[in-house]
């Protein structure tokens, strides 16, 4: 192997290597949710810097997959989830 190759790798290794621990070091708080609109209910668990985000994320995601159309979404949002569970991650 060339010692062009093997720089190149070591500087993709490296900025994969800063990739993965700048999005791994903003998520602070875990949220798993469930989520009940119109007599369907589904979960969902999601991270992010704070527990406002990371809620409303699951939030998001598990409305996505028991609702159909954007006001129904919003609809579906809006409520509080039937169960929740923060943690810092």
């Amino acid at each position: 192997m060339s010692t062009r190759t093997l720089v190149a790798w070591i500087v993709g290794i490296g900025f994969a290597a800063f990739l993965l621990y700048g999005t791994l070091a903003s998520q602070k708080v875990a949220c798993s949710v469930v989520m009940e609109f119109e007599g369907r209910r589904d979960s969902a668990t999601a991270s992010a810097a704070s527990e406002q985000a990371a809620e409303e994320q699951a939030r998001t995601t598990a409305c996505a997959t028991i609702s159909s159309g954007m006001n129904d979404r919003i609809a579906c949002g809006a409520r509080p989830p039937v169960r929740r569970d923060c943690r810092s991650a």
